[in-house]
């Protein structure tokens, strides 16, 4: 058994996907054991294929790939094809990877990777909840098996990126971020306004990409469609929800601030539908249930993105 800290990721690539699945493959402290995928950002048949490529480009044919939900659990939900491209990849038309998707659904592969790491295993959901929740369904005791449960989600104070009140993941399937959220006795959110109070300058991670090789010259290009459309909107940052989140599982000491509170989601059908329901004064009387990141150490963040496309 080797040393390092195994790591299941959920996700669904997805261009601020891949930048946090580049960092993880970058760091020598954890293993990453899988990729299990989503649909979210884009269809399930784009997501496979750009974490496929992205193994590929970034020299990790050993990490094995498998294909969950193509759909939320109940109710259709818009992607986010408008910001990362109708192919999730800025559209810059890649040669598909060499290889294929294991045969295993991705919520069986949870399931199993669970036992075979018990007590051990860091899981990272970076996209809708949908594959874990699969898997909470088919086997409710999976929370006991996780060492560490991380989740980009939410919007804790209701300023969303989808709608008014809700951040894309919770929204595009709320009922499944709801049986995550309940099944945890404890588990790590990095959400939204984390991600909008951490930015990447736009100039810099530029630069950091130009001086680049083979990783670098690949992201620029996934990500220039993206990162034009967060220029024209947010100013002078570029946000990655998942390479935030991805940076406090590689290094949890980097926290500067973390808030524990009871938190909840809104499944009814209006507007404030996806909402994450964080009770900060706890006037409900239900018991904390999620630890929410507040601050981290811009330094650190910066850095590990800088050495990853610099690659």
């Amino acid at each position: 058994m080797t040393d390092k800290i195994p790591l299941l990721i959920d996700t669904d690539p997805g261009v601020d996907d891949a930048l946090a699945l580049l960092l993880a493959f970058d760091d020598d402290a954890h293993d990453v054991v899988g990729l299990t995928i989503a649909a979210g950002n884009v269809g399930l048949h784009h997501t496979v294929a750009n974490a496929l490529k992205l193994c590929e480009v970034a020299g990790r044919p050993d990490v094995p790939v498998f294909a969950g939900s193509p759909s939320p659990l109940l109710h259709a939900a818009p992607d986010a094809a408008y910001v990362h491209g109708n192919d999730g990849f800025g559209d810059i038309g890649y040669a598909p990877a060499s290889r294929g998707v294991e045969a295993e659904h991705a919520a069986l592969a949870i399931l199993r990777l669970s036992h075979v790491h018990a007590g051990r295993l860091v899981l990272v959901a970076l996209g809708p909840l949908t594959n874990v929740a699969l898997a909470l369904k088919l086997d409710p005791t999976l929370p006991s098996r996780v060492a560490r449960f991380v989740a980009m989600s939410g919007a804790v104070t209701g300023h969303g990126n989808i709608t008014p009140s809700a951040e894309f993941n919770a929204y595009f399937d709320p009922e499944a971020a709801k049986i995550v959220f309940d099944a945890f006795p404890l588990f790590d959110l990095a959400d939204w306004e984390a991600t909008v109070a951490h930015g990447l300058p736009h100039d810099a991670v530029l630069g950091w990409m130009q001086a680049g090789g083979g990783i670098g010259r690949f992201y620029e290009a996934i990500s220039r469609k993206t990162r034009e459309w967060s220029a024209d909107r947010r100013g002078d940052d570029w946000h990655s929800a998942d390479a935030l989140a991805m940076a406090w599982v590689l290094e949890p000491g980097g926290a500067l601030e973390i808030a524990e509170r009871p938190i909840d989601v809104v499944l009814e059908q209006g507007p404030a539908r996806g909402a994450t329901i964080v009770d900060w004064n706890r006037q409900l009387g239900r018991s904390d249930n999620v630890r929410i990141l507040m601050r981290y150490d811009t330094g650190r963040f910066h850095a590990r993105v800088r050495n990853v496309l610099a690659r």
